[in-house]
């Protein structure tokens, strides 16, 4: 958007209300939001631009998938086909 004014009343995710609320504009950094102040809880912080941070139990997850990934195959070897042992494919016909 730009062109933001210290005291400008914009949206944002309020962590303590865990809701998005009103918020006043407390700094500016190149004509952007740096810090803004919720006009509910009347809570400071950074201006996260209406995104929610990722919950905690998002955040084990991804740890938790990427430890698994680590574990696996070395990187660069391509994963293994499935052999067809004794076994015959059959051709549909048309």
């Amino acid at each position: 958007m730009g062109n933001f004014r210290l005291g400008d009343v914009i949206d944002d995710f309020c962590v303590k209300c865990r809701r998005l609320t009103n918020h006043s504009i407390v700094s500016l950094i190149d004509g952007e939001a740096a810090k803004v102040r919720c006009r509910t809880c009347y809570s400071d912080h950074d201006y996260r631009r209406e995104q929610a941070p990722p919950s905690k139990k998002d955040l084990k997850k991804a740890e938790l998938f990427n430890q698994v990934l680590s574990a696996a195959a070395p990187a660069g070897d391509p994963p293994a086909e499935p052999a067809a042992e004794g076994k015959k494919v059959r051709k549909k016909k048309a």
